[in-house]
């Protein structure tokens, strides 16, 4: 008998931090599964990563945690999660361990893990071309090897001589380049005299829902100034979050008859929609790849926000921004994110002259992130998974 048949099942360590890493490390799960169909995974991942088969140490929620202010008063428990779990993956020592973006978390458990002859690899490059550049040494010593999901990063990683692969974004392949609105809003039971339809997405942590549900209620009231047919669809990520907006709503809004609020199907909230109104994120992302215009924003606690402005390095926060090198879409921020600033904006979108010209950046978009995601997980993780031990 070869010594190959008596090789245990790959065994990978995984942690992906909230509901975006969540999405990407169930991809991840599946792909690796294309090839390994027997490989076992054991970290922290939210529930699309356990309906996947993770065996799950720790709730991901410990994880969501947003700007300085915020994670220095939870520094405390996230140090000894981090520190057990990183015991426990000592112990068990898995073929390989993956930190699914998280850098703050991850990084410094990839090196303990490096350090101690675990291969480790990084899956989405924290944005050293917005902001934190100086990172891209410490995240070399982290991670054998970068996982990018964006073009313009394999450059800068392969001019530190870090291993990097392009693997695009698996949202790119996964939403069609036409949307099914139509189908979205059958699915979803949305009323026919709904016209405009308008997503309002506050974000999928308690704290943005906090900051940014009763700012996005008022703008949306407010657009049914100028829209008065308008309805408002809000797809929550969690039991918590959909509870919390639901407060908001009964306490604040004048038309709740024009709110439906669902709890998941963001996708199909997103595609079902004419504009939307976004919390700055992955949901900025896939908004533009379902080709729908939109009007970014976010407020956070003063300090966090000072703190990450002074190290920005790019005049935009939002993805389809970024990616398209110029403001494709409008960004409201802090206190230029006003009731009026905001429901004006997205009535601009709606009626928006430039429609066209947005829409060929959107597509534009969607071709540069397409790629063979599988193929290129797999092939990245072969050196290590069969034997060759090339991430570490």
């Amino acid at each position: 008998m070869s010594s190959e048949g008596c090789r245990r099942p790959p065994l990978i360590g995984i942690v992906a931090g909230e509901a975006s890493g969540d999405l990407l490390g169930a991809g991840f799960m599946q792909a690796v599964r294309s090839r390994w169909p027997e490989a076992r995974f054991v970290g922290i991942g939210g529930p699309k990563m356990q309906a996947e088969g993770m065996d799950g140490l720790y709730p991901q929620e410990m994880l969501a945690v947003r700007g300085y202010v915020e994670v220095v008063r939870r520094l405390p428990a996230l140090l000894r999660i981090r520190r057990r779990l990183g015991q426990h993956l000592l112990r068990n020592r898995p073929d390989v361990f993956v930190g699914v973006d998280a850098p703050d978390f991850n990084l410094a458990l990839e090196r303990r893990l490096r350090a101690a002859g675990i291969p480790t690899i990084h899956y989405v490059s924290p944005s050293i071309w917005a902001w934190r550049g100086g990172r891209i040494r410490g995240i070399g010593r982290a991670a054998g090897r970068v996982l990018a999901l964006f073009p313009m990063e394999p450059p800068l990683y392969q001019a530190a001589g870090i291993p990097v692969t392009f693997v695009g974004h698996p949202l790119a392949t996964q939403l069609p380049m036409v949307p099914d609105t139509a189908g979205a809003r059958r699915t979803l039971r949305v009323a026919p005299q709904c016209k405009p339809l308008v997503t309002l997405m506050p974000g999928s942590r308690m704290a943005e829902v906090e900051h940014l549900g009763l700012l996005f209620i008022r703008a949306a009231e407010r657009l049914l100034l100028s829209h008065p047919d308008a309805c408002f669809l809000v797809p929550l990520a969690t039991r918590t979050t959909f509870d919390r907006f639901n407060l908001l709503l009964r306490a604040n809004a004048t038309h709740h008859d024009r709110f439906q609020v669902v709890l998941g199907h963001a996708h199909q909230a997103l595609e079902a929609c004419d504009a939307a109104l976004i919390a700055s994120g992955t949901a900025t992302l896939e908004a533009a790849l379902l080709k729908k215009p939109m009007v970014i924003s976010y407020r956070m606690p003063w300090l966090s926000y000072q703190l990450m402005r002074w190290r920005g390095y790019l005049p935009w926060v939002g993805l389809p921004n970024i990616l398209a090198r110029r403001e494709i879409v409008p960004e409201l921020l802090q206190d230029a994110a006003t009731e009026a600033a905001l429901a004006e904006a997205l009535a601009a979108q709606l009626d928006n002259p430039a429609a066209d010209d947005q829409q060929t950046a959107f597509c534009d978009i969607h071709r540069a992130l397409t790629a063979d995601t599988t193929a290129a997980i797999v092939d990245a993780l072969a050196p290590v998974l069969d034997g060759e031990q090339g991430a570490a």
